[in-house]
């Protein structure tokens, strides 16, 4: 059995390097407006827009194995280990057909991310990091999510520190090499995407 998955998993990380794929980890706080801006750069830059926390829920919702233990471990509050992340990612990646890629919410903790490197062996070509200040973050999911269980004030103070934490190192790391582009977060949707295109536009008319 272990034969098999490691020749599956060769497979995956091979095809994906030879493919010389582009990747792009999105990172910010929970209500600091990434998937909005995600939605944004899919439509205008023709990136495929993958989420880490998407693609866990919808292998839960198959039924398969892999999605029961996925259940479980969250269930019984463990962190999913990064190899299942990742291989889930890598299967979306190949699915997609594309060869740019917009990674959000992944990689959460410096563990995520050396395995990721150490799985697919692709480095990413920068890190998007929408930094918003925590009051405004707050007021978004407070205002947006009204009602919900898990967004009472005390629940969304939890999950920014849970982020600041975990996924810091991982900014700082990539902030050593020059790859950490940041963006101001706090502002009008609009004028946000304006400066996303600064990031994306050159990059794009050189590729043309």
């Amino acid at each position: 059995m272990g034969a098999v998955v490691d020749a599956v998993n060769q497979d995956l990380n091979g095809s994906l390097a030879e493919k010389k794929s582009t990747v792009v980890f999105v990172l910010g706080g929970p209500g600091s407006g990434k998937g909005t801006q995600c939605a944004n750069i899919v439509e205008h830059f023709g990136y495929t827009h993958l989420s880490a926390g998407d693609l866990l829920r919808a292998e839960i919702k198959s039924g398969s194995e892999n999605g029961t233990m996925i259940q479980e471990m969250i269930r019984e509050g463990k962190i999913v280990p990064s190899e299942v992340t990742i291989k889930l990612l890598q299967k979306a990646m190949l699915r997609s057909g594309n060869d740019k890629f917009l990674i959000d919410g992944f990689p959460r903790n410096e563990e995520n991310r050396a395995a990721f490197e150490e799985v697919t062996k692709i480095e990413p070509a920068f890190v998007l990091f929408f930094d918003c200040p925590e009051e405004e973050m707050e007021r978004r999911i407070l205002s947006r999510n009204q009602g919900r269980e898990d967004d009472n004030v005390e629940t969304i103070r939890k999950r920014f520190k849970v982020f600041l934490d975990s996924s810091l190192p991982v900014i700082q790391h990539y902030e050593a090499k020059g790859k950490v582009r940041k963006i101001d977060a706090a502002r009008p949707i609009t004028e946000v995407f304006e400066s996303v295109k600064a990031i994306f536009a050159p990059k794009n008319e050189k590729a043309e």
